[in-house]
C-alpha cells in the first residue's frame, strides 16, 4: 500500500493559530517550507504524509474582546493566502471540492479554510457572507462556549439547542454552500440542526461517544443520522476524546501541575508520572474510533480530522508525517484500498461537493 494513492484531506489543523503564537503568521521568522519541530505541521510532512488537502482552522479564543476578534480572525484568513502565495509549489488556495481534485492532480496540496466558532461572525450574517466570500467553507457554529444564538457540548444549555437567529445562520451556510460544522456543539444544537438543514451532518473534528463517553463525541443516535443525511464525522486524534481512562490521567495529571512549583518541580513531576503512568492510546484507539463510525455510520460517513497544533497528539502520531502509519494499521486490520480512498478523501469531497450543489438549489429557488 503506498500513501499517494490514498490522498488525505484533513478535516481540521490549527497550525495558524500556534504559528500566530510563536512567529506572529511571519513566514520569514517560522518558515513553513522547512520543517518546524516547535509544530506538528510544516508543508514539507503534510507532503511526507501523503496530505493532499487541509482544512486550515481559523480560530479566536472565545474569551477574546469582541472588538478584537475582525483582526484576530482577517489576519489568519490572510496568511492562507500569503502562505499560497510565498510556497506555490506547494500549496495552493482552495474553494470547493473541484479546486481540491484539480490540486491533487498538480501535487499541490489544497488550502481549504474553517471558521471554529461561530462566535467570529459577531451576530451578523454580513459578516457570515462576507467569510464565505473571503474563502472559509465550513464554520464551526459554537467552540467550547455557548454563542448567543447556539449552545456548545461543554457548556451550560443555553437556547436549548439554535434560536431563530440561530436557524437563520443555517439557512445561509446552507444558501451558501457552506458546510455546517457540529463538532463542539451540544447533543440539542445537532439534532436542532438534523432538522432544518438541506445539507449533509458534518463534524470535522470528533470521536465516538460509544468509544468515550466525552460530549465532544458523537452518540450512535447521530452517526445513524449522520449516515442518513449524507454526511460525515471526520475522526479525531485527540487522546482524551479516544480514550476515557487517557481523558481521566490527563485532568488528573493537570490537576497536580499547579501544585509543582520551584526548583524541585521537575523532580515531582517524574516521581507522580513514576506512580501514575500514562495510559496507552494512539494510533490503535484512532483505529477503533474510525472502524466504530463506520460500523454505525457506513464506510461513506467517515473521514480524518486531527486536530494538530491544537492538542498534544498520541506520542505514536506526533504530526502530520505519521498518516502513513496510519493507514498501514488500517491495511493490516483487512481495510480495502477503496474504503481507504473513501475514508482519506472521498467521503469528505462528496459531502463538500453535495452542499456545494444544495446552495446552487437554494439560490435557483430564490431567483
Amino acid at each position: 500500500m503506498r500513501t499517494e494513492h490514498h490522498l488525505i484531506v484533513d478535516g481540521h489543523n490549527d497550525m495558524l493559530w500556534k504559528h500566530h503564537t510563536l512567529a506572529d503568521l511571519d513566514f520569514g521568522r517560522l518558515n513553513l517550507a522547512q520543517e518546524q519541530p516547535r509544530l506538528h505541521t510544516d508543508l514539507v510532512r503534510l507532503s511526507r504524509g501523503g496530505v493532499g488537502a487541509q482544512f486550515w482552522s481559523i480560530w479566536v479564543p472565545c474569551t477574546t474582546d469582541r472588538a478584537a476578534i475582525p483582526a484576530l480572525t482577517l489576519a489568519q484568513i490572510e496568511a492562507v493566502f500569503r502562505m499560497c502565495e510565498t510556497y506555490p509549489h506547494l500549496t495552493t488556495v482552495a474553494r470547493s471540492a473541484d479546486d481540491v481534485e484539480r490540486c491533487f492532480a498538480e501535487g499541490r496540496i489544497a488550502s481549504l479554510m474553517g471558521l471554529e466558532g461561530g462566535h467570529q461572525i459577531l451576530d451578523s450574517l454580513d459578516v457570515l457572507r462576507f467569510l464565505h466570500r473571503s474563502g472559509i467553507r465550513y464554520m464551526t457554529l459554537t467552540h467550547n462556549t455557548n454563542t448567543d444564538w447556539a449552545d456548545s457540548a461543554t457548556d451550560k444549555p443555553n437556547a436549548g439547542g439554535l434560536t431563530a437567529f440561530g436557524e437563520q445562520v443555517v439557512a445561509t451556510m446552507n444558501e451558501l454552500g457552506m458546510l455546517v460544522d457540529l463538532s463542539h456543539c451540544a447533543d440539542a444544537t445537532v439534532n436542532h440542526v438534523a432538522r432544518v438543514t438541506t445539507a449533509p451532518l458534518f463534524f470535522s473534528h470528533s470521536g465516538a461517544r460509544a468509544l468515550c463517553d466525552h460530549p465532544r463525541n458523537v452518540t450512535d443516535d447521530t452517526l445513524q443520522a449522520v449516515g442518513v443525511s449524507g454526511g460525515i464525522v471526520m475522526v479525531v486524534f485527540l487522546p482524551a476524546f479516544l480514550s476515557a481512562e487517557y481523558g481521566a490521567w490527563s485532568a488528573a495529571h493537570k490537576a497536580e501541575q499547579r501544585h509543582w512549583t520551584g526548583p524541585d518541580a521537575g523532580a515531582r513531576e517524574a516521581a507522580w508520572l513514576a506512580h501514575n503512568p500514562k495510559p496507552p492510546c494512539g494510533i490503535r484507539e484512532i483505529c477503533d474510533h474510525i472502524e466504530h463510525v463506520r460500523d454505525v455510520a457506513g464506510i461513506a460517513h467517515v473521514g480524518i480530522g486531527s486536530d494538530f497544533d491544537g492538542m498534544t497528539p498520541p506520542d505514536d502520531m506526533a504530526s502530520v508525517d505519521r498518516y502513513p502509519a496510519l493507514l498501514a494499521e488500517l491495511d493490516r486490520r483487512g481495510w480495502s484500498s477503496s474504503d481507504l480512498a473513501a475514508l482519506t478523501h472521498g467521503n469528505v469531497l462528496r459531502v463538500l461537493r453535495t452542499t456545494e450543489e444544495c446552495a446552487g438549489k437554494a439560490m435557483s429557488i430564490g431567483t
